[in-house]
């Protein structure tokens, strides 16, 4: 049985994996429990990341970074 990586997964959820590995994941979820309780996790941790709310830096954080990348590129 293929072992597919966290990262072939996440590509098959998103139906961005090309067609040779969507179809070896397809045929190892008929037969691999581990592989689809694997699948539903990713499956869950996707939706929950969608709901979330994103906040921007704050803009003491942004200046911080910004003074902090003038000098590390010697600019002043």
């Amino acid at each position: 049985m293929k072992k597919f990586r966290e990262e072939d997964l996440i590509l098959y959820l998103y139906q961005e994996c090309p067609p040779k590995l969507k179809s070896a994941i397809e045929q190892a979820l008929d037969e691999d429990i581990a592989l689809r309780d694997r699948l539903a996790v990713l499956r869950r941790s996707i939706r929950q990341l969608d709901k979330l709310r994103l906040r921007s830096p704050a803009k003491k954080s942004i200046k911080a970074i910004m003074e902090h990348a003038r000098a590390a590129s010697g600019k002043k």
